[in-house]
């Protein structure tokens, strides 16, 4: 019998990122009130249906696999490492040793783990077309992200983030000083410029700040399909 061990050990340790909540929500940092924080696993998935619906839409030159392996894949050493944040007193260069240190480790004896650590370090670089695409993914989700919880009301005002490590930095604090009034009016100011100018990234930045991102709750594909559950004798009862 084929000795099946390291493709399970693979999974269970990457299953882990389901239990490892994002730092940028916690008290810490913004301090989201939501009663389930996004973890890093809903994280990678949900970067990974950015990079799958946006690669036919790029003027970037990429190849739609690759980055979808990137996405699904970038943050597989924080399941070691955890979520470090740039406000959390590690430098970029120790992060980016420790993070391939976990990567090289949890990679390796793994049928094509040459080839996936390869293609993070390259992700890591945002240099080539895939990788600042798969990169731009990776930074537009987390802004959809801060702007779903501030449409909640998830996020805290901005006079109520005394213990957030992120809002003293000197970004933030010239983003409320340039009149940023929300979480999210920060996140914008801060970011923005991550996209370098890419005309559909920082385009759907711009309409995601000027529309309520929310709205899936009551979209009407929900009222659709209930109604056709409804004409066909059908039924779920999590509808």
């Amino acid at each position: 019998m084929k000795d099946f061990g390291k493709d399970i050990r693979f999974y269970l340790l990457v299953a882990g990122l389901i239990h490892r909540i994002r730092t940028g929500w916690k008290e810490t940092h913004w301090g989201i009130t939501a009663e389930r924080l996004e973890d890093i696993g809903d994280h990678a998935f949900l970067v990974a249906i950015l990079a799958i619906n946006l690669s036919k839409k790029t003027r970037l030159p990429v190849n739609t696999e690759r980055v979808v392996t990137m996405a699904v894949l970038h943050d597989i050493a924080e399941v070691l490492l955890g979520d470090i944040t740039p406000f959390d007193g590690i430098t970029p260069e120790q992060k980016k040793i420790m993070e391939h240190k976990a990567m090289e480790m949890m990679f390796e004896n793994l049928e094509d783990g040459d080839k996936y650590y390869a293609l993070l370090l390259e992700f890591d670089e945002h240099k080539t077309p895939d990788a600042k695409f798969a990169y731009f993914c990776d930074k537009l989700q987390a802004n959809l992200m801060s702007k779903w919880y501030q449409d909640k009301g998830f996020q805290n005002d901005l006079a109520n983030q005394e213990n957030n490590v992120a809002f003293k930095s000197s970004r933030c604090q010239t983003a409320v000083a340039n009149g940023a009034k929300t979480a999210f009016d920060v996140w914008y100011a801060c970011n923005y410029t991550l996209f370098e100018g890419d005309p559909l990234f920082t385009g759907i930045m711009d309409w995601i700040k000027n529309n309520d991102v929310t709205f899936t709750d009551n979209d009407p594909i929900f009222t659709k399909y209930k109604q056709w559950l409804i004409d066909n004798n059908l039924f779920s009862p999590y509808v």
